[in-house]
């Protein structure tokens, strides 16, 4: 079971952070999806759990950035420098084993939350 926390209503500029609580049974990566109505589901970061060995979109590099707490099999994904682009519905998903070109692709994890909403107004 995945749940997520943290979003929000956030003017541009400003950040929001997600977080992604894991229980049950086990994943080492953990990814975060995000859906516009209309729109396909797109990737927006993942990590793996053991090694914090993380991969991007490029529309959020060096604005996004995912952490973990192993202790509290929690994953994080820090928003900085919000865009009114960054609405969406945002999806933890959990997978195990993923290689580093498979991260991206969401036909590859098992598990999925409930979604949480983030607004970035202009």
């Amino acid at each position: 079971q995945l749940v997520e926390s943290g979003g929000g209503l956030v003017q541009a500029g400003g950040s929001l952070r997600l977080s992604c609580a894991a229980s049950g049974r086990t994943f080492n990566t953990i990814g975060w999806f995000r859906q516009t109505p209309g729109k396909e589901r797109e990737f927006v970061a993942a990590i793996r759990l053991i090694n914090g060995g993380t991969r991007y979109a490029n529309s959020v590099k060096g604005r996004f950035t995912m952490s973990r707490d192993n202790a509290r099999s929690t994953a994080y994904l820090q928003m900085n420098t919000l865009k009114p682009e960054d609405t969406a519905v945002y999806y933890c998903a959990a997978a195990n084993n993923l290689i580093q070109s498979s991260m991206a692709s969401e036909d590859r994890y098992a598990a999925w939350g409930q979604g949480t909403q983030v607004t970035v107004s202009s």
